[in-house]
């Protein structure tokens, strides 16, 4: 019997924390749902922590849009969400997902919350939710999810290197309105802090900018390392 969701994770030397990730998934594979780690290559533990936590291990090209396809073609369901290897879902959101995929919408996404501890982390996770909303563009932060018949009308992800989400927000806004689901996917700080919560801000303005005006994306991806 095939699985109701099929969660895909990718992941690139996530030692740190892949297993509180996986571990707080342990409740919705209980009930039915698939875990997929598509790895891109990790040189640490990150894959054997994993094994005992998942269904299915893929080995992948190097990039979260390679590494995600790759998920999901040997994801079992009908149903995927693309989690991020630093995120953690809100209860019960499998059935959140189903209710409304069941409800018509062919996509959707969670609001999101920034763990950490600078304050205006809060503000950012409130501005990505309301920019979400207005423009029908989620991030990959926001743990897209969708149907399989909708994931391959629109080819799967991108093969780019950067602004993978934007884009197929993008080509699946054509097909309708994304599902927002109020509640929230905890998502950690880390790359906020490292850089600097202003500087981050600014940097992610500024390629989101360029990449509306047709910029590579190659180039964006050389410009966010």
């Amino acid at each position: 019997m095939n699985p109701v969701l099929s969660i895909v994770i990718p992941a690139l030397n996530e030692a740190a924390g892949i297993g509180a990730t996986l571990a707080a998934l342990q409740p919705l594979r209980a009930r039915g749902v698939e875990l997929v780690l598509a790895d891109g290559g990790s040189c640490d533990t990150t894959v054997a922590q994993a094994r005992p936590w998942v269904d299915a291990i893929v080995d992948a090209p190097r990039g979260r849009a390679l590494q995600m396809n790759a998920g999901a073609a040997q994801a079992r369901a009908e149903a995927l969400l693309f989690l991020h290897a630093d995120s953690r879902l809100p209860p019960l959101a499998d059935v959140l997902v189903l209710q409304a995929l069941v409800g018509g919408s062919g996509w959707g996404r969670f609001d999101v919350r920034i763990e950490g501890d600078p304050w205006m982390l809060r503000v950012v996770a409130l501005m990505m939710n309301l920019r979400s909303r207005l423009s029908g563009i989620a991030t990959g932060d926001q743990a897209i999810f969708l149907t399989r018949q909708t994931f391959e009308r629109v080819g799967g992800f991108p093969a780019q290197p950067l602004m993978e989400d934007i884009e197929i927000s993008r080509r699946l806004k054509r097909l309708g309105r994304p599902a927002c689901i109020s509640a929230r996917v905890c998502t950690s700080g880390r790359r906020w802090e490292q850089r600097g919560v202003w500087r981050t801000i600014v940097l992610m303005w500024r390629l989101r900018w360029r990449y509306w005006r047709g910029e590579s994306p190659a180039r964006l991806a050389e410009a966010y390392r």
